[in-house]
Order: C-alpha cells, then structure tokens, then sequence
C-alpha cells in the first residue's frame, strides 16, 4: 500500500534536454513533477513542458510553478503558488480546471491557502538543505502541528532524504516532495525507487 505521494521539482539548473531526460526515465514512478524553472520565461516553459509531452510524459503528471497562464494553456494538472503569486482563491476561480498548490512555512500560511481553496500545501524547508543555506530548518514538530490544523494533504520539502521518509509521515505529511535528492542524484531512477521504497508501507 502507498502511504505517500512523491512529487519530484525542477531544480532550474538544468539544461531542457537533460531536464526531459530525467523525467522521461522517472515519470512512471513519481505522483507529479513540478516545473519550477524561476529564471525562464513563460515562452521557455511552455518549450520545456511541449517536450515533456513529445516524450509522452502526461499532463496529469505536470504542474507548473508559478506560470498559471502556461498550465492553463497546456491543460497541465495544475500550478504551485509561491507567497509572490495570485492568491488561491483567484486563480481556483478563474482557471477551475487546474489543480492547486501553495507552498508555504507556517500553520498561519497553511490555514489561509486551505480558505482559499488550495487542493494541498508544500511546507518547508523541514530539515536542513543546501538550496536554503543559514537559514533554520521547519523541523517535524511544525509539520505535525501544520498537518493537523489542515485538512487538505500536507507534502514535506527540504532536506528529504530516504532515510528520514517514514518520519515525515508519521508526522502526518500525505508525501514528499524533492528536488536536488532526484534531480541531482547520479542514478535519479535509483534514487526514485529508493524513495517510493519508504512511501510504501
């Protein structure tokens, strides 16, 4: 039985060629891959996501970060909301057939994205991560009180390594999400089956 979601991002270091490989070899086993490509433009994004689909990667499979007019356009399963994006509310109004999502770091963040209509959060960072240095982790105390002030599903960032997946969940986070710890791994394909491995009671 699967216990938790694995949603894999885009670390935007990456060139689209390597990006669609990866994918291309991982996409079977992972819940969603988010397109968080923050240097690019809306013109890039869609290139990178038309070769995604030309690799027959689904869309159910691809949400956007950001760039609600791209996932709109493309029919993509929806859009992650970062605090500088439209509100919630806004965008599940206006573009009711995509999916989503909010990232946020705190119980206050969690609760106003679930008033919104947010589909689920990601909060962050929980452990200590390269991509956040100096800055104190989340830490699973806050995930646990986060994940019981909500209803919609709670998914953990930063830092998740195998090793600490099944704390995470007993935490009460509904899965994962990762960037560097797939995208960056030697063998991201290993690294995958490694994770869902804890996901998967």
């Amino acid at each position: 039985m699967v216990r938790g979601k694995l949603h894999v991002i885009s670390t935007g270091t990456q060139k689209p060629q390597q990006l669609v490989e990866i994918i291309g070899q991982i996409h079977p086993f992972i819940d969603a891959i988010h397109i968080r490509e923050k240097s690019k433009t809306a013109k890039e994004v869609y290139e990178i996501v038309m070769l995604l689909i030309n690799r027959n990667i689904p869309l159910s499979k691809i949400i956007i970060n950001d760039r609600i007019d791209v996932a709109y356009a493309l029919k993509a399963q929806g859009v992650q909301l970062a605090y500088h994006s439209l509100p919630a509310d806004v965008v599940k109004k206006q573009f009711e057939s995509l999916r989503v999502g909010c990232s946020v770091h705190s119980v206050d963040d969690a609760q106003l994205a679930q008033q919104q209509g947010a589909d689920y959060v990601i909060l962050g960072h929980i452990f200590t991560t390269n991509s956040k240095p100096g800055l104190a982790p989340k830490g699973l105390e806050l995930l646990q009180v986060v994940s019981h002030s909500v209803t919609i599903p709670v998914l953990a960032i930063g830092g998740i390594k195998p090793a600490n997946v099944r704390d995470v969940l007993d935490a009460g986070a509904k899965g994962i999400a990762v960037m560097s710890g797939i995208m960056d791994a030697k063998d991201p394909l290993k690294a995958v089956n490694e994770y869902a491995q804890q996901l998967t009671l």
